[in-house]
């Protein structure tokens, strides 16, 4: 079962495309309720936590790139996009190039999985995370969330409506 609004979100630390650690309570506003001892440097920002089945599959593209055609409203002081698969470091390197995308990819490849289950998005017989988005704000709390079937690409003005509601 995915992760509920209103619940802290499950604090993580992933290698992205670029082999550099992210750290979802790096985005933490200083003196949170939800801090971890995260630094929550320039007040923190709210996280739009993306995850998706494979690179190099039709639909993850095509979700993916048109999040990278508006990146301006999904990476910017107030807002950080994570997009989170669980394909190796090294694919999404190779994937985040071919497509020109300009925010962190990141690797849930080992232990295979285990983000994905803490969000509730993993699935156990295909061995991929679901098409899950996380809306979380500065505090860490998780304000917006849907799930989608794997042929069911999400629309990213869903997401700009849940920022705004912030």
């Amino acid at each position: 079962m995915a992760i509920e609004v209103g619940a802290l979100a499950p604090d993580f630390a992933l290698k992205d495309n670029h082999g550099r650690t992210v750290r979802l309570s790096d985005f933490r506003a200083a003196g949170s309720a939800a801090e971890d001892g995260a630094d929550g440097a320039d007040g923190g920002r709210n996280v739009v936590l993306v995850f998706y089945p494979f690179a190099f599959t039709g639909v993850c593209t095509g979700e993916l790139s048109a999040l990278r055609d508006e990146l301006s409203s999904f990476v910017n002081e107030d807002t950080q996009l994570l997009a989170v698969s669980n394909d190796s470091i090294h694919t999404l390197r190779v994937f985040g190039e071919q497509e020109g995308l300009e925010y962190p990819l990141l690797s849930d490849f080992w232990p295979h999985g285990e983000v994905s289950r803490a969000y509730g998005v993993f699935d156990e017989e295909k061995g991929c995370a679901l098409r899950g988005t996380f809306v979380i704000d500065k505090e860490g709390v998780v304000r917006w969330t849907v799930l989608n079937g794997a042929p069911d690409a999400r629309d990213p003005g869903d997401y700009l409506k849940a920022l705004a509601a912030l």
